[in-house]
């Protein structure tokens, strides 16, 4: 499998920081995915990527109407993140602070998307 995990917020590998006050139940880090770390969030046991991070850093070299166009192909959806989400992902940064909304995309949907986007473009 291509993906390694390499700690979590940059501090010490296994170390989370959690949100479990309201509504929110989720802790974030960091996955490194064909070298380029990725912020993500554990949310109910599933680690959620920010779709917009996912392009701008991992899929930078493939225009995004073809992800797009994989994406509907391999049946993923993604889902919109909630306030305190979109706080968290802006704290780790993986979205830019200025943003107002944010999909998130699945660890497994992304390893689909990656292995169908493998021979589209050039990789590290």
């Amino acid at each position: 499998m291509f993906l390694t995990c390499e700690g979590t917020l940059g501090v010490v590998p296994g170390t989370t920081v959690d949100y479990n006050n309201g509504p929110a139940n989720f802790h974030a880090g960091y996955q490194q995915i064909q070298g380029i770390n990725l912020g993500y969030l554990q949310i109910d046991g599933t680690q959620m990527f920010a779709l917009a991070q996912v392009l701008s850093d991992l899929f930078k070299d493939i225009p995004r109407t073809t992800i797009s166009k994989k994406m509907e192909t391999l049946k993923i959806k993604s889902r919109r993140c909630d306030l305190a989400e979109l706080r968290t992902l802006k704290a780790i940064r993986s979205v830019p602070t200025r943003a107002v909304k944010c999909s998130l995309i699945s660890k497994a949907d992304l390893e689909a998307l990656c292995t169908s986007c493998e021979s589209l473009g050039p990789r590290p």
